[in-house]
């Protein structure tokens, strides 16, 4: 769990030494790493190319897509996260101005205003924003499923904190029943909601991004 340190406490799906629990300590709590569910890889390999670019989605799908790129194939990313997960393939690594869909859909008609094929890798729960979006449209997209987020069984005791974190929607279904009368934090508009459909609503939500989480857990750091 890490050194001692004097903040209030936050459950963490991550170790110490990752960006996100030292984007936590920053902001002045103090991570402790509770690991609810665990990421499996998909059995199936992508559908071959050639492919004009992959967009991918997630850190969990970057170290996924790696055996299977093509040297050479522009990538883009949601987040430095997943841009990080690509460090030292050759091709070119293209980080949107926004860390969502949105901004990566926005990127890819930049970069390929004439559209073209493209290899989507998502999680098993994408919320399907850029399928919807190319839709009817020149740019292609061909979505392979990377990986999927699986409960821990038996799920583990919540150790004794002031709030949880909930990283993806299957997070917070797992940590509602757990939170009691704890601060619930939520990575993004669809964790947020994974929590109100489990009859526990978040405190708050931030968008996926290390600086938006900072600034939440900074304007709530006035517990006892």
């Amino acid at each position: 769990m890490g050194g001692v340190r004097s903040g209030p406490r936050l459950a963490l799906a991550r170790s110490e030494g990752h960006p996100l629990w030292k984007q936590v300590v920053q902001a002045g709590w103090t991570p402790v790493t509770y690991l609810c569910a665990t990421l499996t890889p998909s059995a199936e390999p992508p559908l071959e190319g050639p492919w004009d670019a992959a967009l991918v989605l997630s850190p969990a799908g970057a170290r996924a897509l790696r055996p299977h790129l093509p040297p050479g194939l522009p990538c883009l990313v949601t987040g430095p996260g997943t841009a990080r997960a690509l460090d030292g393939v050759p091709g070119q690594i293209i980080l949107p101005g926004e860390a969502r869909a949105e901004g990566l859909w926005a990127a890819l008609q930049a970069r390929f205003p004439s559209g073209g094929r493209f290899l989507l890798v998502r999680g098993e729960r994408s919320r399907g924003f850029l399928d919807a979006q190319a839709r009817d449209t020149p740019w292609k997209l061909s979505p392979w499923t990377s990986h999927r987020e699986v409960p821990l069984r038996p799920q583990p005791p919540l150790p004794k904190v002031e709030a949880v974190l909930a990283l993806s929607p299957l997070q917070a279904e797992l940590l509602a029943p757990l939170s009691g009368d704890l601060l619930r934090f939520a990575w993004g508009e669809r964790s947020a909601a994974a929590f109100a459909r489990a009859g526990c609503p978040a405190t708050a939500h931030c968008l996926p991004e290390p600086g938006a989480l900072e600034r939440l857990l900074r304007a709530y750091l006035t517990i006892d």
